[in-house]
């Protein structure tokens, strides 16, 4: 039986309903965005969560890692009894905080291990510890779980690279992230914004040894190079479009349709996966953003009137999820 590793223990694949694979309910990137940057309210976002709920949803993909997840909890300071943080991994409130998020909504909830990317990367911890001994950290979180909360993470990433190529510190994340998952079968997922450089990212994780099959590239909706998706797809890897946060207007959504039905269209439908990365407090529905609901709500409609049919409306959001999480 494929299997998944949520917050509260494995479960099997097929029973996470609808998927959101790349979204954060609490992170701090107070260091890009000052005034919007931190999520750490559980009200808030509870209610967030089960507003998905309600919409049909039934699993999140938490990536916040590591260094995103420094004081990205209601009180950053607190510690359950004989817990304490570990370097290179995520602080024990963060973890046990969106525990409670699900334990209190019912959400199933996967949580991400491994590190974030430039400039949030301690280049000196990077210079002071080669690549197995992080790997050993995400091990460590993937098969006995988070320091200190008995909380196992179920995915790797999001590791990510800053810019169109992958820096120094930034490739020992990968290669670290690389031998995390020879070691587990836990799937990894990607930041490859901006620029194509996802195609790198592929590139360094199957020098490896990382079949491209268990890779998902991220941001691939904010990436505009001809050919980019269907040459990562061509490879095995999931494309995955999900920065729906963006869709605040409907030329938003329809580049993104646009995107995903031309790649659909070249035969590469199993490997679409769509999520709206909700990551800054202006994306909430409750600030005037998507929210989390978005994709259950308003993306299927969308999809239909773009040529799709049900099933492979379900494919997308709750298939390709399942199947690309699965170890």
């Amino acid at each position: 039986m494929p299997i998944v590793t949520t917050v509260t223990g494995d479960v099997d694949s097929a029973g996470l309903g609808i998927v959101l694979p790349h979204e954060h309910l609490q992170i701090n990137t107070l260091r890009e965005n000052r005034g919007t940057g931190l999520l750490n309210d559980p009200r808030l976002m509870a209610g967030e969560v089960e507003e998905f709920l309600r919409s049909g949803g039934g699993t999140i993909v938490e990536l916040t890692v590591a260094e995103i997840a420094e004081g990205a909890a209601p009180d950053p300071s607190s510690r359950a009894a004989g817990a304490a943080d570990c370097a290179g991994t995520r602080p024990a409130a963060n973890v046990l905080a969106l525990a409670q998020l699900a334990q209190r909504t019912g959400v199933r909830l996967i949580l991400g291990t491994g590190h974030y990317r430039d400039p949030y990367l301690d280049r000196d911890w990077f210079d002071r510890h080669d690549a197995d001994e992080i790997a050993e950290l995400m091990v460590r979180d993937l098969t006995e779980g988070f320091p200190g909360t008995g909380v196992r993470a179920g995915v790797i990433g999001e590791i990510g690279a800053e810019r169109w190529y992958i820096s120094a510190a930034e490739e020992r994340s990968f290669r670290a992230a690389a031998r995390a998952h020879l070691r587990t079968g836990a799937t990894v997922t990607t930041h490859a914004a901006r620029w194509p450089v996802g195609t790198a990212q592929l590139a360094l994780l199957a020098a490896e040894g990382v079949d491209p099959r268990r890779v998902i590239i991220g941001h691939c909706d904010m990436v505009h190079a001809p050919g980019y998706h269907a040459q990562l797809a061509r490879q095995g890897a999931y494309v995955q479009f999900d920065t729906f946060h963006q869709c605040t207007t409907e030329h938003a959504l329809r580049a993104r349709i646009d995107a995903i039905m031309a790649l659909a269209r070249a035969g590469y439908l199993e490997q679409i996966l769509v999520s709206h990365d909700v990551f800054l407090t202006s994306h909430l529905s409750v600030n005037g953003g998507v929210g989390l609901a978005y994709l259950t709500t308003r993306l299927p409609g969308a999809l239909l009137d773009a040529g799709l049919d049900r099933a492979e409306v379900e494919l997308l959001l709750s298939i390709n999820p399942q199947r690309a999480l699965a170890r």
